[in-house]
């Protein structure tokens, strides 16, 4: 298996919805937030981590595959693949070579190969990290939600939340790995996650609103590649 090319893949992730990473912060502080979103340890900026971004693409390409009951919640893998047939099999083949499998699976490298599609971590899109700055804009906001007594009509168990304000903009990079055996199926199905990524929600709260982004290629070509491609045809 050859490896014969590396095509980076960039853009702006847009917020049209408040956004919700969570940091995991365990420890409880006076005055804070219930749920603090990830930031970067030098410069306090949020961001977006890869492995946030990877793991949604993948479980909404697995998704609509509908392996996810063969899998049974965990990531795809080879041993998943052997009941599958037709269309459904080939749709997790094309899973498996773009974001790998378990190493325990012998067959894995002579039948797929290794994986193909890596995602970076997304900082601040420079333009708008300059245009806040001139601007004050905050890179946060604190978001207040309660739950309502149906009967009583009163607010119960208040809580506040912690996300990056809509129409923030942020950096994303991809690379894919080109083998010599690989078609453009592999970069169709990466789109197609990045398409239903824009059709559903990153982060947490998703049902609550949380998480609406718009993808913007750099590339023209890729733009009105991505524009075209309806993930369920």
């Amino acid at each position: 298996m050859k490896l014969m090319a590396i095509e980076n893949i960039t853009g702006r992730i847009v917020l049209k919805s408040g956004l919700h990473i969570g940091a995991g912060d365990t420890e409880m502080h006076i005055g804070g937030t219930d749920n603090p979103i990830i930031k970067h340890p030098h410069t306090l900026e949020p961001y977006i981590p890869g492995s946030s971004l990877k793991g949604k693409v993948r479980s909404l390409l697995e998704l609509r595959s509908g392996l996810m009951a063969a899998s049974k919640g965990e990531p795809l893998q080879i041993k998943h693949l052997r009941k599958a047939e037709g269309q459904q099999r080939e749709q997790g083949a094309r899973i498996v070579k773009l974001f790998g499998c378990s190493g325990a699976e012998g067959e894995a490298m002579a039948a797929y190969g290794p994986t193909r599609v890596a995602f970076a971590d997304c900082p601040l899109h420079p333009d708008w990290r300059e245009f806040a700055a001139g601007k004050r804009l905050s890179l946060v906001e604190v978001k207040s939600e309660n739950s309502i007594n149906r009967i009583q009509g009163t607010a119960l168990n208040p809580r506040f939340t912690e996300r990056v304000p809509a129409a923030t903009e942020f950096t994303f990079a991809v690379s894919l790995k080109r083998f010599e055996d690989d078609g453009e199926d592999l970069l169709d199905t990466l789109l197609a996650g990045l398409k239903l990524l824009e059709l559903d929600a990153l982060g947490g709260s998703g049902s609550r609103g949380y998480g609406r982004v718009r993808l913007v290629f750099d590339r023209e070509d890729l733009r009105e590649r991505f524009e075209k491609i309806d993930p369920f045809a």
